[in-house]
């Protein structure tokens, strides 16, 4: 069984950056892809940027692309989100979450393990 948290999230001025982490414990598998999404009040769930298990593919949402980067360190169990670049409607709740396979996905569906999430305010 896996188990995500993720940590980093707060308050911060239009054009700042801030690092997410996830942290995974229990039956952690450097093989999974993971993924990070967001929510925003009202709004359905959305795509972020996922990672391969490996670490050597990245994926991005359009709307992140050139300001978020996604990467892991395997050894210390660990994803991390950078968020530079940020704008207002970077606000939400961020989760991470952990695929099946190695295989990297930009649907939430295929994702079975989820965060609680940490929320980020970009104010303007």
């Amino acid at each position: 069984q896996v188990q995500l948290v993720e940590s980093g999230g707060g308050v911060v001025q239009a054009g700042g950056s801030l690092r997410l982490s996830c942290a995974v414990s229990g039956r952690t598998s450097s093989s999974r892809a993971m993924g990070w999404f967001r929510q925003a009040p009202g709004n359905e769930c959305e795509f972020v940027a996922a990672i391969s298990g490996s670490g050597g593919f990245t994926y991005y949402a359009d709307s992140v692309k050139g300001r978020f980067t996604i990467s892991r360190d395997n050894a210390k169990n660990t994803v991390y989100l950078q968020m530079n670049s940020l704008k207002p409607e970077d606000t939400a709740v961020y989760f991470c979450a952990a695929a099946g396979t190695e295989v990297v996905f930009a649907t939430s569906a295929r994702y079975g393990v989820w965060g609680q999430g940490t929320q980020v305010t970009v104010s303007s």
